[in-house]
């Protein structure tokens, strides 16, 4: 599974969805469902400019957590 850090990040630096939204142009409905991982696909421009601007890697905002049982594909 994928472990999104958006709600930690923002908490450190004390913004709200609204002011990441406003600082990088992403719509505030798609950093919500970021946010709260709600999102199933993700834009890398939208990860490129969140990490920008959050100033943080790809790695401070997504964790790879390995999934208990193994999926069949």
């Amino acid at each position: 599974m994928i472990k999104i850090h958006l709600s930690r990040l923002l908490g450190e630096k004390r913004w709200t969805q609204a002011d990441l939204a406003r600082k990088t142009g992403i719509r505030p409905n798609t950093i919500s469902e970021i946010y709260n991982e709600l999102i199933e696909r993700v834009n890398l421009d939208h990860l490129d400019i969140i990490c920008e601007v959050l100033e943080c890697d790809i790695s401070d905002l997504l964790e790879h957590i390995p999934n208990k049982k193994r999926k069949r594909f």
